[in-house]
């Protein structure tokens, strides 16, 4: 009688395999579904495109607030003077910055609101109830969160000490070593926000060297 064995270790990469496979088919067809979304449409000037990057081995998630036009019309996150500074806080190359296998880019609303009064409007709130928690539970692997912006922190933070303590956003970041683990507040990098950054020096020689070492980290 022949015998023939079945080495464990190879059996448990197989598994881990499919594992991985399943999970990359499983937040594909989620992502499918949110490019797909048109839950607002009547309510967005230029029409939904909806902007995300994600995959199921993210460690790192930006959250920010909307796309602009330029975002809108690319297709790309981030794609704009906004994008560089952020990038240039990360101190990560846009190469790094796009590799969904390592970085997710969940905005609070995935398509362009429309401009107010003064800039955009605020992003749709349909959006983050609708989708985010679906689609955080596909990135088992996240390891820290950006929050940029008041609607990011807001939406993240209810409920928290912190947030009750901090209730500013110039507040929320100066202290964000007291944001509950996994969270690091920043503001927008817009141009718009660049009399705030003036007012307070403070942001680049303390926080950003802070949250360098925690992308570092996070990044391996």
């Amino acid at each position: 009688m022949v015998r023939h064995y079945v080495h464990i270790g190879h059996l448990t990469d197989e598994y881990d395999k499919w594992l991985q496979v399943r999970a990359m088919d499983q937040i594909n067809q989620l992502l499918k579904k949110i490019r797909d979304c048109r839950e607002c449409a009547a309510h967005l000037p230029l029409g939904p495109n909806p902007v995300v990057y994600a995959s199921a081995t993210a460690r790192l998630l930006i959250i920010g607030q909307a796309p602009g036009t330029r975002v809108h019309a690319t297709g790309i996150p981030w794609n704009d003077a906004s994008g560089n500074r952020l990038r240039d806080w990360l101190q990560l190359d846009a190469s790094t910055f796009y590799d969904t296998h390592r970085i997710a880019i969940m905005p609070m609303g995935f398509c362009y609101p429309g401009k107010g009064q003064s800039g955009d409007l605020p992003p749709r709130p349909e959006c983050a109830p609708l989708w985010h928690a679906r689609l955080l539970a596909q990135m088992p692997q996240i390891q820290l969160t950006l929050l940029i912006g008041d609607y990011a922190q807001k939406y993240y933070l209810a409920g928290t000490p912190f947030l009750q303590s901090a209730k500013t956003l110039t507040e929320r970041v100066k202290h964000f070593n007291e944001a509950p683990s996994g969270f690091f507040p920043l503001p927008h990098p817009s141009p718009r926000n660049q009399l705030w950054l003036k007012k307070n020096p403070w942001f680049e020689s303390t926080v950003i060297p802070a949250l360098r070492t925690q992308i570092a980290t996070v990044m391996g």
